[in-house]
């Protein structure tokens, strides 16, 4: 059995075999690598991509990650705040484009306090009942996890930006713990949410070593969701100079994880398209089965600024998902209107 059959067969790499397929220059072998993921993906939600719309709430945050364009030290950067009715807005522009997935997302803003966002979750749900709510807002308490998801709340995306505590203290500052980050993945867990974790590819300080334990890490941890994509260099950062991650590495990892977890919903993420004009495409042949077009309102968008040079800062929403579906129907995938749940492994009669 070859490795990439042996990683299918087993849902298993090894740090060797992972160091193997990073480093390769046989193309044949990373051919064999992405159709394998890709068909592992087709086998469990077919030529059907799930898309969701993006709604960037805050662009104020009251960390200070080295990487981040939105970190509080960042003095250059453009704060913004969502009205209740803008974030309104956007749900009712995105229904009417099909979407019935909203990712509400935004920096660790204190104004959004859980009085705040449980009133704007019960106000989503109540008027979209048919459709999936997905908060990405970072490290909140358990009981405010709870109050969300009671409120109406069904996924959380918190990447884990590494699974090593030593890693992570190189790309935070020393207020920030890992350990609590892991703990709020397993909280949100607990309480029932379909969890999304991730990291970057290409943060500084990064290794072959620090993949493996991010690999091993999402086998143990088993979300629903993974959310990877290449590391961009932020402007007025400590890391701004520091290069970009590799379009490459992240495809072949978007493929290994793939075959580890072959059920989880996977986005081929804008930074991919950001370093790549076919990014999101090349995501996707490399078996991502999720792309997030933005609903934010278009004056904002490009105030989000976490890295530079973000794509689709400019295009109303329709244009954005209307661009998108045309990309991916070109290589044979077809966007549906679906809230694109997990699909869990069919238990034993």
């Amino acid at each position: 059995m070859n490795t990439i059959e042996h990683i299918r067969a087993t849902r298993d790499i090894s740090r060797e075999e992972l160091e193997m397929l990073l480093a390769t220059d046989d193309t044949a072998l990373v051919d064999h690598l992405r159709l394998a993921a890709r068909e592992v993906a087709d086998g469990v939600y077919g030529k059907k991509i799930f898309m969701r719309g993006l709604i960037e709430i805050s662009s104020h945050c009251k960390n200070d990650c080295l990487y981040c364009g939105l970190r509080r030290s960042n003095t250059t950067a453009v704060r913004y705040r969502l009205t209740d009715e803008q974030i309104m807005d956007c749900c009712a522009t995105g229904y009417r484009l099909g979407f019935r997935t909203f990712v509400m997302q935004g920096g660790e803003d204190g104004w959004f306090d859980d009085r705040r966002m449980c009133r704007i979750v019960e106000d989503v749900r109540r008027l979209y009942p048919d459709c999936a709510i997905t908060l990405s807002l970072g490290e909140r308490s358990r009981e405010s996890y709870q109050a969300l998801f009671n409120a109406g709340a069904n996924r959380y995306l918190l990447r884990h930006e590494t699974a090593s505590a030593e890693h992570y203290a190189r790309l935070h500052p020393s207020e920030m713990s890992w350990q609590h980050r892991i703990d709020c993945l397993y909280a949100l867990k607990e309480i029932g949410y379909q969890v999304g974790c991730g990291f970057m590819v290409g943060s500084p300080y990064q290794t072959v070593d620090t993949l493996y334990e991010d690999l091993q890490f999402i086998r143990r941890f088993e979300p629903q969701m993974v959310g990877i994509g290449p590391f961009i260099a932020a402007s007025d950062t400590p890391f701004a100079d520091r290069p970009n991650g590799k379009v490459a590495t992240t495809l072949r990892l978007l493929a290994i994880i793939r075959l580890l977890q072959p059920r989880v919903l996977l986005p081929a993420t804008t930074a991919l398209g950001t370093l790549h004009p076919q990014g999101r495409e090349l995501g996707i042949q490399y078996g991502a089965n999720v792309v997030m077009p933005n609903l934010s309102p278009r004056e904002h968008r490009k105030d989000y600024a976490i890295y530079d040079n973000k794509i689709c800062t400019g295009e109303e929403s329709a244009e954005c998902r209307a661009c998108t579906e045309q990309r991916l129907h070109r290589i044979g995938y077809e966007t549906v209107v679906d809230r694109g749940d997990f699909r869990a492994e069919p238990t034993a009669e």
